[in-house]
């Protein structure tokens, strides 16, 4: 089947598609299309004119390959593949994580100097220990995430599928279905539900249960289901043993910070600092939390009503992500900004998001007063589902749709 190209990433590593001396990490949480990435890299560089032999592509959760589990088995099968291929080798490994010790190996052919590697996993599993210790600026990490608004319409329409000329019909679609590239070709909603249950399934057995000891699958269970219903909320260990305290539910404050960081691990939650505007400092204590994708809360609990404040967040959040900015949680005061994004330039902005400012003159000013309190001259944005747009204070009030299809930096 011909793949859909994720130009967002590919543009970002093409630059490095013939270097070495760098090894290149595609990082995400499981099934966002990390595979399938690097399958159009290794694509790619064939087109260019690089002989077949020359590429080794090793998926290491294909059948015939699950059996590869020790340093040495993976270098045997490598120096197997390669014998008398002259010239530079591109060396694919997808879930590498899967092998121990594979540190010091791709290091050892790093260092050979006729290697373009590519390696995918978790980068919470693959850039800790040896890997940073020893490799420390020979890698750069590309991150992956599910399918963003806009790659989720650009998608349906490579494959053939209906896309509604009205763009909130089609935010609503992918609100309810989440952004899993798999998804996009499942023909109904309970088969797309089904298949992100079996994800998140997948990520307890493969990405959290051989790592970490869970004793108590209840207890681990009850932080999942909380965090999934809480998502896009201000929170601290603290207030989550408070509200699980008053429920009846005895779960320790270290407990909870392992579970939620065993998530954050997995990739199944992104965390998201304050950041104080005046003093450009990080703040401790609460933080919110987005999901790696929107349908997990429906994996999760299937019966949810949709609340569009957080989910918004969640899809903007995910989208300032892939465009390469760091997020954070703004506060000014005793006001807070939903984002205060930083690009690679040290630039700013600020961005409010909300399904509508027009509902009331209080809505509008909820959302445009902690803009206003900022003294900077950094763009500064409101993002709504309105057709309406409003102007004020030389604020950026932009339909959400058109801004992400568009493809709109801030």
């Amino acid at each position: 089947m011909k793949l859909f190209k994720r130009e967002r990433y590919l543009s970002k590593i093409r630059g490095f598609y013939h270097e070495c001396d760098i090894i290149k990490v595609i990082s995400g949480v499981r099934r966002c299309g990390k595979s399938s990435l690097m399958e159009i890299i290794a694509d790619e560089i064939s087109s260019s004119g690089v002989p077949s032999e020359n590429i080794i592509y090793l998926n290491l959760d294909k059948k015939g390959l699950k059996g590869i589990r020790s340093s040495n088995q993976l270098e045997s099968l490598i120096d197997e593949r390669i014998k008398n291929v002259k010239g530079i080798k591109y060396l694919f490994i997808d879930e590498i994580q899967n092998v121990d010790g594979f540190e010091v190996l791709i290091n050892s052919y790093r260092e050979e100097g006729d290697y373009s590697i590519f390696i995918t996993g978790l980068n919470s599993y693959l850039l800790s220990g040896e890997l940073v210790t020893k490799l420390t600026g020979r890698y750069i990490e590309f991150e992956i995430f599910t399918l963003t608004f806009e790659e989720y319409i650009a998608m349906k329409k490579f494959y053939g599928f209906d896309v509604s000329p009205d763009l909130l019909v089609e935010l609503n679609n992918y609100v309810n279905e989440g952004g899993f590239p798999r998804t996009v070709r499942l023909d109904n909603l309970a088969d797309k539900r089904t298949y992100v249950s079996g994800i998140v399934e997948e990520i307890f057995k493969k990405d959290i249960k051989k790592r970490v000891t869970i004793r108590r699958k209840a207890s681990f269970d009850l932080i999942v289901n909380f965090m999934v219903n809480n998502y896009g909320c201000l929170m601290s260990v603290n207030n989550i043993f408070e509200g699980l305290k008053k429920g009846g539910n005895e779960i320790t404050r270290r407990t909870i910070a392992k579970y939620i960081q065993c998530m954050v691990d997995a990739k199944l939650l992104y965390e998201c600092n304050r950041f104080d505007m005046k003093s450009k400092k990080s703040l401790s204590g609460e933080k919110k939390y987005y999901l790696a994708d929107l349908s997990l809360s429906y994996a999760s609990n299937p019966d949810s009503r949709i609340n569009y404040g957080p989910a918004l967040e969640n899809i903007v959040f995910h989208y300032a992500k892939s465009m390469g900015y760091t997020v954070s949680v703004g506060r000014i005061g005793a006001l807070e900004c939903d984002f205060l994004l930083k690009d690679q330039d040290l630039n700013y902005s600020y961005v409010q998001v909300s399904y509508t400012i027009l509902a009331s003159r209080e809505t509008e000013d909820r959302e445009y007063t902690p803009l206003e309190k900022i003294k900077d001259n950094y763009p500064k944005y409101v993002l709504t589902t309105d057709r309406l747009i409003q102007k004020r204070n030389g604020i950026n009030h932009e339909n959400l749709m058109d801004f992400m299809v568009n493809g709109k930096r801030f």
